[in-house]
């Protein structure tokens, strides 16, 4: 099952690799297989920043045991990668080789409440997750109302917000393998850091469950209506972006740096550095892949020039640059 490009595809105005189809091999190798399978299938509709190239092969489980199924199956030398909303990575213009996996909604997004605990899927949006802490008076999830990705990267990145992070209240995570065996992982298991996991990352993250507190009804909606008021006066999130670009090294803050560095408002390509929020970049329309990465790369360096100081990528990059 090769993985090289086997020729280009034109699409948005920009080349695009094709890559071998291999799909039929892997489906004759899987005669149980019950979720979808497509070659060749963009992923910049999958991201906000509405850019990259292809993924070899688009993968959707139909639940948990075809996913474990799948993994099983997969040949050992196929590259695996997991996205889930897009809000929170860049996908380079030549595209994905190997198979990339997205858990729907539908089959790993379902959220539930037990006493102080919720339950929720990998593909549950974060959002989800603090109203449906907050329907049932649990509080201290409110800042997962403020985060625009589902749980399972919430886990694998110890996402947070407005002072609170996913290790503030994780009890237990599990997922799968890429043998295909399904593993939990306490909360100390989990070795989080700042905007990091020490999990393995081949793990595919599918459920978690959390724990609050109950609280007055009240208190949770306010501290909701203050994390989403903060957000939309301060970051610009109706753009096509990508969140926070950088992490904030220990005693300051990203966006800072890149202000003091003159970067606000800097372009490359159609790729812009926000006036709004520095530590966001955003697609002002007809941007690529290499357009974005290129101009963090820049904001990067000038920083570095400035203050010395060594930003590091929050988003995900993945995929290969274009030939």
């Amino acid at each position: 099952m090769g993985l090289r490009a086997a020729g280009r595809a034109e699409g948005a105005g920009l080349e695009v690799a094709a890559f071998p189809d291999i799909t039929a091999d892997l489906k004759a190798a899987m005669p149980r297989l019950r979720g979808r399978l497509l070659p060749n299938q963009s992923l910049a509709e999958l991201t906000w920043f509405r850019v990259g190239g292809p993924a070899q092969v688009l993968f959707t489980p139909a639940d948990e045991d075809d996913l474990a199924y799948f993994l099983q199956q997969l040949p050992g030398e196929l590259p695996v990668y997991v996205v889930g909303v897009g809000s929170n990575l860049i996908v380079r213009d030549g595209g994905m080789p190997g198979v990339v996996i997205r858990l729907s909604p539908r089959a790993f997004g379902d959220t539930s409440v037990e006493g102080e605990v919720v339950r929720a899927g990998a593909a549950a949006l974060d959002r989800r997750v603090a109203e449906t802490a907050a329907a049932a008076n649990i509080g201290g999830m409110e800042f997962l109302f403020g985060i625009p990705g589902t749980i399972g990267g919430a886990l694998r990145m110890n996402a947070g917000a407005n002072g609170s992070e996913t290790r503030d209240v994780l009890i237990e995570a599990t997922g799968i393998g890429r043998d295909g065996t399904t593993h939990a992982f306490t909360n100390a298991d989990m070795k989080f850091a700042y905007r990091s996991s020490g999990i393995d990352a081949a793990i595919i993250f599918t459920s978690a469950r959390f724990r609050g507190t109950i609280t007055d009804p009240e208190a949770i909606r306010a501290r909701m209506n203050e994390v989403q008021t903060h957000r939309e006066a301060a970051q610009p999130i109706r753009e096509k972006t990508g969140g926070s670009t950088f992490k904030n090294p220990p005693g300051n803050s990203a966006w800072r740096l890149i202000d003091a560095a003159g970067c606000r408002g800097l372009r490359v390509g159609g790729a812009q550095v926000s006036e709004m929020h520095c530590n966001f970049l955003i697609n002002i329309g007809n941007a690529t892949g290499h357009d974005i990465e290129t101009l963090g790369e820049t904001v990067r360096r000038r920083v570095k020039e400035h203050c010395g100081i060594e930003l590091n990528w929050e988003i995900k990059r993945i995929g290969i640059g274009q030939a």
